[in-house]
């Protein structure tokens, strides 16, 4: 279940919309093999100053390790990235989950998405798609695979026509060019998994992840 009362920004924020949460520059996604490194994960990341982790829905211990971060790490918050339908959706709100991301948004996962109790980060890639998912009430969307779909030309070129939508390109993006798209103003944060590798987590390098953290977190528009 989710956290109740324990962080504010939640309690008042408007559902579609993830703003409030996500104040990093870079949202860690991560793809865990095994809980147990969960909790260690979650506070190398907050070492780094990085308060905000997605977790993937790759491997079969995903909804355990966001249940083990949400009982032991207070202060980070945790999104349920790879969601691909709406089953996901409930066994991400019943594990906790702050907010929800997927890569794409079929008509029936955007309604699940629309539906939940917490704020969702439907994934595009076109400009027919974005404008589509807006008109559903979604401010902020995620750009993916970002590099593929165009990168920085693509967010650049659709500033203008669609100034009231926000983007977190994923897929592609890495510490050599985030800053270059966080220096667009239509960009909230970027997602990317070179923070945290899936190497690095299951060879326990920690203290890796926080260095890169560190990096990460001192990224700013």
């Amino acid at each position: 279940m989710r956290r109740i009362g324990r962080k504010p920004q939640i309690a008042s924020m408007q559902l579609s919309d993830p703003t409030p949460l996500i104040t990093m520059p870079v949202i860690p996604v991560v793809t865990i093999e095994r809980a147990a490194d969960a909790v260690p994960l979650a506070r190398a990341l907050l070492a780094g100053g990085l308060s905000v982790v997605e977790i993937t829905l790759r491997t079969p211990a995903a909804l355990e390790a966001v249940r083990a971060i949400i009982a032991e790490v207070e202060d980070i918050i945790v999104g349920v990235g790879t969601v691909v339908k709406p089953l996901d959706v409930t066994h991400a709100i019943d594990a906790g989950a702050d907010f929800l991301v997927s890569p794409g948004t079929p008509i029936n996962l955007a309604q699940a998405l629309a539906d939940a109790p917490v704020p969702a980060l439907p994934g595009c890639a076109t400009v027919s798609e974005a404008m589509t998912l807006a008109a559903l009430g979604f401010p902020v969307l995620k750009l993916f695979p970002a590099e593929p779909a165009g990168g920085v030309r693509w967010l650049n070129a659709v500033i203008e026509p669609l100034p009231d939508i926000r983007f977190c390109p994923t897929g592609g993006v890495n510490g050599d060019n985030a800053a270059s798209y966080l220096a667009l103003r239509n960009v909230l944060a970027v997602g990317g998994s070179w923070v945290a590798p899936p190497a690095a987590i299951a060879a326990g390098d920690f203290a890796g992840i926080t260095a890169r953290a560190r990096v990460a977190a001192a990224l700013r528009h």
